[in-house]
């Protein structure tokens, strides 16, 4: 199959967030008061003694090229990490840093797909998997989750093992799970690893979140899994755990030969990651995590007031998340009410509140349509009066459809 990607890039679509980032931002330059559950970052700025590595690293002029799987020590520290965390059983020369998850998705789906393979992509998911399948020629095949305002959002793993077929070469795996915050269980990375095995498949597992994690929900990487080499790639990084966004670090594990395989279309994308930003990456693993663990307590008790908050809304169906620092409330019947689609109603509370929230269709072309998400990365105090503006708004459409 051929393709061009002049009219590939048609079919491509940004990552939303960046959009009302954007927006959120020329607001606030005009003065407005802007209350943002946009941002899919953390709010917390990057611990002081990983931002002293990095001064340490740029006063010794560590500011050249470095190998592209990334430098020794760096490689050494993630390893370690996830040995003594989950048993990993992993090499440093079983790992690529890299400039951010999303570049690893990239890598490692670009390592893998040739044109007219199939991706089996959960719905709703971070865009980056579907996108990048696209990019690369792929088909993405959507597996959208069941909801259930008791039980949250599950993965009906009969129905995608039928969706399986000669094509089939990737199962995008995101846990903890970006936008619903779910928490998949050990039983279900158990089967996607069965299945993924029965069928010659990779499971391709962004555990980005996987320190975001609460009311000790169960939760069991891929890579406790024996032999989980044979059958998956990890995908991981330092922008969510010790708020480091715009370092740009993230990172591959892998089997050996597949990596060195991943390093030829790395070499050729980026070079290499930041050096510098390696240093300070280092301490981040092996220095205090103490900033890291009071962050994410702070995150639970934000989830507890926006999940208490957004439940006492008209018309919205919430689930309390157990997972990353996100809530994805079903309004389909509020839209339905009000007679706006999603997109619609996110305008609204942007024009009438200054208020932004995501559109589910930033996530989901299938089922996205009858969500919003939040993100919960603001103080407790923003997030009340930011829900408070968001009834406010509802009552009022609420009173012009009546």
């Amino acid at each position: 199959m051929s393709f061009h990607l002049r009219s590939l890039l048609d079919e491509i679509k940004g990552e939303l967030a960046f959009k009302y980032i954007a927006i959120a931002r020329s607001l606030m330059d005009k003065g407005y008061d802007v209350i943002s559950f946009g941002a899919g970052q953390p709010d917390i700025p990057t611990p002081d003694h990983i931002i002293e590595a990095a001064k340490a690293s740029l006063d010794r002029r560590f500011t050249g090229y470095t190998e592209t799987a990334g430098i020794l020590k760096l490689r050494e520290a993630i390893a370690d990490y996830l040995n003594e965390r989950y048993g990993a059983s992993v090499s440093p020369d079983e790992i690529i840093v890299t400039t951010g998850a999303k570049t690893a998705i990239f890598v490692a789906i670009a390592s893998y797909i040739n044109p007219g393979d199939e991706v089996i992509v959960i719905d709703p998911s971070y865009p980056a998997y579907s996108e990048a399948a696209k990019l690369l020629g792929g088909i993405p095949k959507y597996l959208t989750l069941k909801f259930d305002k008791l039980k949250g959002f599950e993965i009906d793993l009969e129905k995608l093992e039928s969706m399986i077929t000669k094509r089939t070469k990737i199962i995008a795996f995101n846990n903890p799970h970006n936008p619903t915050g779910a928490v998949f269980p050990p039983r279900v990375v158990d089967e996607l690893m069965r299945i993924a095995e029965k069928h010659n498949l990779i499971i391709l597992s962004d555990e980005i979140y996987d320190n975001f994690i609460y009311d000790n929900a169960p939760f069991k990487s891929v890579s406790q899994i024996s032999g989980w080499k044979d059958r998956a790639i990890l995908i991981n990084g330092f922008s969510k755990t010790f708020s480091m966004t715009g370092w740009r670090l993230g990172y591959i594990v892998a089997r050996r030969d597949v990596i060195e395989k991943m390093i030829r279309v790395a070499v050729n994308v980026y070079s290499c990651a930041t050096s510098f930003a390696q240093e300070a990456a280092i301490t981040a693993l092996k220095g205090d995590w103490t900033p890291s663990r009071k962050m994410i307590e702070l995150f639970r008790r934000r989830r507890d007031v926006v999940y208490e908050e957004l439940s006492k809304v008209e018309g919205f169906e919430v689930w309390k998340p157990l997972g990353a620092f996100y809530i994805y409330p079903k309004v389909s019947m509020l839209l339905k009410k009000i007679n706006m689609t999603v997109e619609e109603f996110v305008d609204y509370l942007i024009d009438k509140q200054r208020v932004i929230v995501l559109p589910g269709t930033a996530f989901s072309e299938i089922s996205g349509g009858d969500y919003i998400r939040l993100s919960y990365s603001i103080s407790e105090e923003r997030i009340r009066e930011g829900v408070k503006r968001i009834r406010e708004a509802i009552n009022e459409l609420l009173n012009r459809a009546s």
